[in-house]
């Protein structure tokens, strides 16, 4: 069970909007200095609050959190003291990587073996809604049930930051024009509007007449929605609703796509871009500013440890002078 004051911590960041990943170990075999229980939050810099062990097994779980993140997916993170002779993947780094689930060496780790559950909680999607109409309001309601956050817009604000998913306009001709341009200006992935085919013509032809190039028009979703026949303002609501998570699942299906290529190409390619391996002990470590890191030659090298990264250094200076 996650300490009162992680969780307190979890909401201050979920209320910020911060990504993090809620770390827990589900099981730890002796000698081990954590437990099954004990909880973490890994913040999207790699910094880690709470405790999920020591040193050598926070490096493997600040790498994954990053990853899982990054993915978006949950994952069961297995942490072997070492591996088997044989056993190691690509450069030693994966023992095996199966779906939800990845087996990692961490030569650093001197106890037993440690289980942790990696689960990623990514701010909500926010929709901006636009409109004081029964439309408006039933999108509201059905939109949180579905896990979007939504946001009512108007003429004083709030304008979109760039992290939105959509924004719906269903003002039924008030401060039309003003809301399309600010979700198309600010590039978010659907611009739905809410009239009737006779009416959002006209408004396309105003976008038009006001500088908006027909490039942009066309991303105006009108009539919003997907066409079910609906006729009342619940309707039309989740036929909207279901056009945007429609756009949400299709940039998801994507990372999917792009997850699914990393695992297959080996996970020391550079797609992974939270994941780097030290060059010492080859230690699958975070790519962040969390961990030690040094630069040569324009590459960034990261470490487990200061151990690790001295070592580096001391090499590179006993190493033969070229020519």
């Amino acid at each position: 069970m996650i300490p009162a004051a992680l969780s307190r911590r979890s909401q201050e960041l979920a209320a910020a909007r911060v990504p993090f990943v809620v770390a827990t170990v589900v099981r730890a075999q002796s000698p081990t200095s954590v437990e099954a229980g004990n909880v973490a939050l890994v913040l999207g810099d790699g910094t880690i609050e709470g405790f999920v062990g020591g040193t050598c097994a926070e490096q493997s779980v600040r790498a994954y959190s990053l990853l899982a993140l990054e993915q978006g997916k949950a994952v069961l993170l297995r942490i072997l003291p070492d591996a088997k002779e044989g056993d190691a993947g690509p450069e030693g780094v994966e023992v095996a990587s199966d779906e939800g689930a990845v087996t990692v060496r961490n030569p650093c780790l001197s106890g037993g073996e440690i289980e942790v559950f990696l689960e990623p909680a990514p701010p909500a999607p926010r929709v901006l809604v636009a409109g004081d109409t029964p439309i408006a309001a039933a999108i509201g309601r059905i939109g949180e049930e579905l896990g979007l956050e939504i946001v009512a817009v108007s003429e004083e604000g709030p304008d979109p930051a760039g992290d939105e998913l959509a924004v719906v306009v269903a003002t039924h001709g008030r401060d039309e024009l003003r809301s399309l341009r600010l979700g198309l200006e600010s590039g978010l992935p659907y611009v739905g509007l809410v009239a009737s085919e006779k009416r959002a013509a006209g408004v396309l032809e105003d976008l038009r007449a006001d500088g908006v190039t027909d490039e942009l028009l066309e991303r105006i979703d009108v009539p919003a929605g997907i066409p079910i026949g609906s006729r009342t303002a619940g309707e039309i609501a989740l036929s909207v609703l279901a056009k945007v998570v429609e756009v949400r699942r299709a940039g998801a299906l994507a990372d999917r796509v792009s997850a699914t290529a990393w695992a297959a190409a080996g996970p020391t390619r550079s797609d992974r871009r939270s994941l780097a391996v030290d060059p010492i002990c080859g230690m699958t470590v975070a790519a962040a500013a969390s961990s030690p890191s040094l630069e040569r030659g324009g590459e960034t090298f990261y470490f487990c440890s200061e151990g690790c990264k001295a070592e580096f250094e001391a090499r590179e200076e006993h190493a033969p002078i070229a020519g």
